[in-house]
């Protein structure tokens, strides 16, 4: 599938200290604790451990050099390019020490958060642009109606929030991973981010995926680094929460025992997409939820809070998408109907869609049609639920139908008496049960 994206510009690698707009105390902190925990003494391997190009590097192990807390070994290494090596003094492992205690912080040196909200503009979920062809491609594997796509595309090309309900069964879920397929291009998630001397941790490997093959050489004495290696390039990543998300789950997460801080899961998913499925399923009511979200949504920052209370702004870059299966009027006052932009119902398919999606579903499955079995669906099984039609039913019936083939040992057909044993299992009847 051709992807029409947009080139997302990669954060320039900091050349001298000063670009790193970080306290020096903590950046030669980092420094000596990342020696101590990791054991590496070679400029290379140090700064390959605190993603710092070499140059910026040797000036934190000169200025350390300076303070005493680091002296050279006095030889030279000749499978590290005859680079000299480097060991903490007495007094280095002493102040190591004292700032584990502070912060068991070390490794990718921080990035400042002003800095990083330079990049967040320049990767913008907001900057996407999603054409017909991509959303389509996308959604190849769902039979949607046209109009539905009317709807999504500028929904999504507006990077804004969008909430999609309608009864259960019919792709919502499927929908939402749908559009996460159709961003194509890639953004720079940081390891971690810096405020107020604090190190907030960013890049979470059960969130974000890292780009394939564009992992910069490391080893090479003149390599130009291509980016700032504090970040890692990423596909645009996707946080799916269901009924376990909660509120506090939106705050920072502080380790008391590490004294660092975890982003919450709406910074993890910037420049990409926050799936709020099954609203109305969590412990704390809808609207609280997307109260909670108003003024990130409305103002593109959101409010976090450090262990002392104080409040700082976080850039706010997400594709919110909320899917419910309850009307939104029952769930919402009119005031959070508002601020949510795009409100899309996800109706179950015509009776000709259907149809569409059952053949496609028994062909791909290789179960044989059988016309006389369909009339029968069609005629005496859908008048009891008043021709209710969902988009989970063709694969549940025809997974029941194999599954009942398989079982008796007669090749895989469809039959009016296999179709009444596989709608058996597709509802429970409302019957009084005797204890």
């Amino acid at each position: 599938m051709n992807m029409q994206t947009t080139n997302v510009m990669a954060p320039p690698p900091p050349k001298r200290i000063e670009d790193m707009k970080l306290p020096l105390v903590m950046m030669r902190d980092i420094l000596l604790k990342t020696m101590f925990r990791k054991n590496v003494d070679m400029v290379g391997d140090i700064s390959k451990a605190i993603c710092l190009p070499r140059a910026v590097t040797q000036e934190l192990v000169d200025m350390a050099r300076e303070q005493r807390l680091l002296e050279a070994t006095g030889t030279l290494n000749a499978n590290s390019g005859d680079e000299m090596g480097y060991q903490l003094t007495d007094a280095g492992k002493g102040r190591a020490q004292d700032a584990l205690a502070q912060s068991e912080y070390f490794g990718a040196m921080p990035v400042p958060l002003d800095v990083y909200r330079e990049q967040v503009k320049r990767q913008s979920i907001r900057n996407i642009q999603i054409t017909r062809d991509q959303l389509t491609g996308a959604m190849g594997h769902l039979i949607l109606p046209p109009d539905l796509l009317d709807q999504l595309g500028p929904a999504v090309g507006s990077g804004r929030s969008i909430l999609m309900y309608g009864p259960p069964g019919n792709g919502k879920s499927s929908i939402s991973n749908g559009i996460r397929d159709a961003m194509g291009d890639k953004v720079y998630v940081p390891h971690a981010i810096e405020y107020a001397g604090q190190v907030i941790t960013v890049y979470d490997p059960i969130v974000h995926s890292a780009a394939e093959g564009d992992e910069q050489d490391e080893n090479s004495l003149r390599r130009t680094a291509r980016f700032d290696s504090r970040y890692v390039k990423c596909d645009r990543p996707t946080v799916i929460t269901g009924g376990e998300l909660s509120l506090k789950m939106l705050d920072l997460v502080y380790n008391p025992t590490a004294r660092t801080y975890q982003a919450p899961l709406q910074l993890k998913s910037t420049g990409g997409i926050f799936i709020v499925d099954d609203l109305g399923r969590q412990e704390e009511p809808p609207q609280a939820l997307v109260n909670r979200w108003i003024v990130p949504l409305e103002e593109s920052k959101d409010i976090l809070a450090l262990q002392s209370g104080e409040k700082f702004e976080v850039p706010f870059d997400t594709l919110v998408i909320f899917s419910t299966n309850f009307h939104p009027n029952e769930i919402f006052d009119q005031a959070a109907l508002r601020r949510i932009f795009y409100k899309i119902k996800i109706d179950g398919p015509s009776q000709e869609n259907f149809l569409k999606i059952f053949a496609l579903v028994a062909k791909k499955k290789g179960l044989p049609l059988d016309e006389t079995s369909l009339i029968h669906l069609l005629k005496t099984k859908y008048p009891t639920i008043d021709n209710t039609y969902a988009n989970y039913q063709p694969v549940f019936l025809i997974d029941q139908i194999i599954s009942i083939c398989e079982f008796e040992g007669i090749p895989y057909q469809m039959r009016p008496d296999l179709i009444d044993r596989a709608w058996a299992n597709m509802f429970v009847k409302d019957e009084h049960i005797v204890k």
